[in-house]
């Protein structure tokens, strides 16, 4: 019974991630069209808007729906779809080649600004649940 839980987890968070990362996918392309490919704006709002998400989901599963929604239900939404939403592992590739282009402000700037406002983004969806508490 252990192990059928175990590899239905791994299921959710498989299905979830592949969901998420065609998001990330087509919001990336989308993103890089519009505003060009000088600075990574496409995975830049996605981390940012993945961290809001991921307060608003969060904050909702622990403060509005604990009694509704199943432990199936928070794993593919939080580590299935927006972890694979979300892309620091991109982020991080995006820092080492405005690094090595030479941009040192831009790489900085892209880190701290992301760090920052993905933080920030993520409490503001904690507060807004809490909010409508």
């Amino acid at each position: 019974m252990r192990y059928q839980a175990g590899m239905k987890a791994y299921l959710l968070v498989f299905f979830g991630a592949g969901f998420g990362g065609m998001m990330r996918h087509g919001a990336n392309v989308a993103v890089t069209r519009s505003l060009g490919s000088e600075f990574p704006w496409g995975i830049f709002l996605i981390n940012v808007t993945g961290c809001l998400l991921m307060g608003l989901i969060a904050g909702w599963l622990a403060f509005r729906a604990q009694h509704v929604w199943s432990q199936d239900a928070r794993i593919l939404l939080t580590t299935g779809v927006l972890g694979g939403y979300t892309t620091f592992s991109a982020f991080s590739l995006d820092f080492a080649t405005l690094w090595e282009r030479g941009a040192h402000s831009y790489a900085i700037i892209y880190v701290l600004a992301s760090v920052v406002l993905s933080l920030a983004a993520v409490f503001l969806g904690l507060t807004i649940v809490r909010m409508m508490s």
